[in-house]
């Protein structure tokens, strides 16, 4: 099998702890391109919050807000987005659910919108642009919903109320994402893949958390991190080194001959 494009997630994945690339894994990376490899990101952040690693990564492909928005070559190709009455809705039964005071943030096409009671980037740099709001009268469309519920049972009460969206817990605190139905990973992957003319075998997908899943169960080979959740190890084609350990350039070492 020739393996033509190579997927990233970010956090806990090609980003080390400190939240910063290896620069030896962008080096084996750029090698891997220069074989005729197609480099793509897919990532729960969004397009605007993953800005910063841009530059020294230079993806192709770009499948950010956990699939709800997909780039080729900076055009694009695929949106999936929550209407202005359907963000409040969900962020009024989040708030009378799981409190009035709880934290949200919300992706739009261009902006990442916050409520959180600290500034996120006093907390780390690296997050990237924000715009606080108190999303009274919110009035824009949007790509994903995250609501921070501390207690299982009104998150799967919130849940409940809305089976249409998606919905996924990060492993790395008490957030939960909310998507249209259709904008998942591996939906993204799949439009991209017959947009582009690419068959899903021909990709090797990295991840480590649970929004990851569906996207390695339908790559080719699909990669768990040192550092993933023992859900993702359990399910992946191959289980490689850490995100602080270059686990991913050490792969592609092996993988591509380099």
């Amino acid at each position: 099998m020739q393996y033509r494009v190579l997927l990233f997630d970010l956090d806990g994945t090609l980003l080390r702890s400190d939240k910063t690339i290896s620069g030896n894994t962008i080096n084996i990376i750029n090698m891997c391109r220069k074989k005729g490899v197609i480099i793509g990101v897919s990532t729960s952040r969004s397009k605007k919050n993953i800005m910063i690693y841009l530059d020294d990564l230079n993806p192709e492909i770009a499948i950010t807000s956990g699939g709800a928005l997909v780039h080729l070559h900076d055009k694009i190709i695929y949106t999936a987005n929550f209407m202005i009455d359907e963000v409040n809705h969900l962020i009024e039964t989040a708030r009378a659910i799981c409190g009035k005071l709880c934290e949200i943030t919300v992706d739009t096409l261009n902006e990442h919108y916050w409520n959180y009671k600290i500034d996120p980037q006093k907390l780390d740099a690296n997050w990237g642009s924000s715009i606080y709001t108190d999303f009274e009268d919110f009035n824009l469309e949007a790509l994903k919903v995250c609501v921070e519920i501390h207690t299982p049972v009104l998150a799967q009460k919130l849940k409940n109320v809305f089976p249409e969206y998606d919905c996924i817990r990060f492993s790395d605190g008490d957030w939960y994402k909310f998507t249209k139905k259709n904008a998942t990973k591996e939906n993204a992957i799949t439009y991209l893949c017959d947009y582009r003319n690419i068959s899903k075998e021909s990709i090797i997908a990295f991840g480590d958390d649970y929004s990851d899943i569906g996207m390695l169960k339908l790559c080719g080979i699909g990669i768990a991190m040192g550092n993933a959740i023992q859900d993702v190890k359990v399910i992946a084609d191959e289980v490689i080194g850490r995100n602080d350990d270059d686990g991913i350039a050490d792969y592609l070492m092996r993988k591509f001959m380099i």
